[in-house]
């Protein structure tokens, strides 16, 4: 296994990338540049933190309980879901959400974007196990680029000769003032699939706002969707290609309190997740030779 020496020798960049072993062993990935301050995670190319000098607040939550440990997921930041969204369609013990995110990535680039940004390459790293649980011929890359926006790019090669589908999600985690203040837009006019009221399907009427568990696909749309918070006074863009899902999800207090991490008692309240996906009857079909990219870019504005 690499060490995070051997990575910071080959992959380092002076003031701007630094490898480090946390705590538990996992190697993390320290950016700092003049736009804005990250870290990531190997272990699942897990974006954990993402903060432009323009803010005074992160925009990526990550919780206080949140642990690193080998073999599981991280609480908060952005989480890869990959290759299936939600559970398993056929196999109840395999992994909710896919495997992307607990297993060791390899960085394969690092370089410095011509507007000052920071630029972060890995790939997923397959094994006996992950090939039992998905058997075909892929490669997975995602490219984080670190600046006063944050851009993410998933994507999934088929390197095989026959086709596959995958369904996926960048599971963004993002800092907010309080659940009960801010409001998302954007989807007015959408359907999307209620996981809370029994996978009944609706349709969005003007924005989302939130008074109680909410765990919503929103199906077929492109839109950019706005995180408005007047308490932060800020509002953050949410612009994405490739995707045709938009995840809005908050676990609220009954949920919160068996998930364990979410940092007590009520840390829940200052996050929620808006994820960019292809999931449901957006899965993607990748035919043999072909390449998929998720692409998502945020952006945090003050009001």
């Amino acid at each position: 296994m690499t060490t995070a020496q051997q990575l910071n020798t080959q992959f380092g960049i002076d003031g701007q990338v630094v490898f480090r072993k946390d705590a538990g062993g996992l190697i993390v990935a320290e950016i700092s540049n003049p736009q804005a301050t990250a870290s990531l995670c190997l272990q699942g190319a897990h974006l954990m933190a993402w903060q432009p000098k323009s803010q005074s607040l992160p925009v990526v939550w990550l919780s206080r309980d949140a642990k690193l440990a080998a073999g599981k997921s991280i609480r908060g930041g952005v989480p890869v879901c990959w290759p299936w969204f939600g559970a398993h369609a056929a196999e109840s013990g395999f992994p909710a959400h896919g495997y992307a995110r607990t297993v060791p990535w390899q960085v394969i680039e690092s370089g410095t974007e011509p507007n000052g940004a920071t630029r972060l390459t890995l790939r997923l790293l397959e094994n006996e196990k992950t090939r039992a649980q998905w058997p075909h011929d892929a490669r997975l890359e995602l490219t984080v680029i670190v600046g006063e926006t944050l851009r993410m790019e998933l994507s999934t090669e088929n390197t095989g000769e026959s086709d596959f589908v995958i369904s996926e999600a960048l599971h963004t985690y993002f800092k907010i003032s309080d659940i009960g203040a801010v409001r998302v837009s954007g989807l007015a006019g959408c359907d999307y699939w209620d996981k809370v009221g029994g996978s009944a399907l609706n349709k969005q009427n003007g924005a989302i706002s939130f008074t109680s568990e909410t765990d919503r696909v929103y199906i077929d749309t492109a839109a950019e969707c706005v995180i408005e918070d007047d308490q932060l006074k800020r509002r953050i863009r949410v612009a994405k290609s490739g995707s045709l899902s938009t995840v809005v999800w908050t676990p609220w207090t009954a949920k919160a309190d068996r998930m364990g991490d979410m940092g007590q008692p009520d840390g829940w309240r200052e996050m929620l997740c808006v994820e960019s996906a292809n999931a449901f009857e957006n899965a993607v079909k990748v035919t043999a030779g072909a390449k998929h990219t998720l692409i998502v870019e945020y952006r945090a504005e003050s009001l």
